[in-house]
């Protein structure tokens, strides 16, 4: 069996009874990693897949995990790593070695929680990349797609797609089922990812204009 193929849905459906022994070290991993950045936030803001994507479900991601960073929101994934029982043959890395993260600060939003919510379908959305096509997201990198509407729920900022970094408030952790790289995304404007898909500019040096790693829908590109 490959990776890509444990990830696939499966026909037969398990019920709760007999998941009821899996432990969920992978899970309790990154949700450790995160408790040292934010000690006091033991119940954070979670949304689950209604049907996970290994049930026949359309959403790849487990859940994701919404920590306060003061002026941000701070995204996490969980599912692109092993969150249970170790099931690839590569002990080195835990599922695809990653899970996603995103920094979204915090503004005067006609309506926060559409916004959270969307950024979590957008997260799922990459993550449904992954797990159809087999593509691994590493730091350094971009998603460009064209697209020059806005990636908020109104579709009316200037962000349009991303770059990607190692995580800058958590590190790469390792698991009893091997190695997850936190890598995050940081959204763009149309002008800056275009800059960067004509290598006129690298990824670090479109980061290094951008002082920052926190996502604002509202600021002006730095090109």
């Amino acid at each position: 069996m490959g990776l890509l193929d444990k990830f696939k849905k499966k026909n037969t459906v398990k019920t709760e009874v007999e998941n009821k022994d899996i432990q969920d070290i992978g899970w309790e991993a990154i949700t450790a990693a995160f408790e040292k950045v934010y000690p006091n936030q033991q119940n954070p803001k979670h949304y689950a897949a209604l049907i996970k994507w290994r049930l026949g479900g359309n959403d790849p991601l487990d859940g994701i995990s919404i920590y306060d960073g003061g002026d941000y929101w701070h995204f996490v994934t969980y599912g692109l790593s092993e969150l249970y029982e170790k099931e690839s043959d590569n002990k080195e890395i835990s599922g695809y070695g990653m899970e996603f993260t995103f920094k979204l600060k915090k503004d005067n939003y006609e309506n926060e929680e559409l916004e959270i919510k969307c950024v979590c379908g957008i997260l799922q959305s990459l993550a449904r990349i992954t797990f159809t096509q087999g593509e691994i997201f590493k730091s350094f990198e971009y998603v460009y797609t064209g697209q020059t509407v806005g990636i908020d729920a109104k579709q009316k900022s200037n962000i349009t797609g991303f770059i990607t970094i190692p995580d800058s408030s958590v590190d790469s952790i390792e698991t009893k089922n091997g190695k997850v790289d936190f890598v995050e995304f940081i959204g763009v404007t149309n002008e800056e990812i275009k800059a960067v898909h004509d290598k006129t500019l690298t990824v670090s040096e479109l980061y290094e204009r951008l002082k920052t790693d926190v996502t604002s829908y509202n600021r002006q590109s730095v090109i």
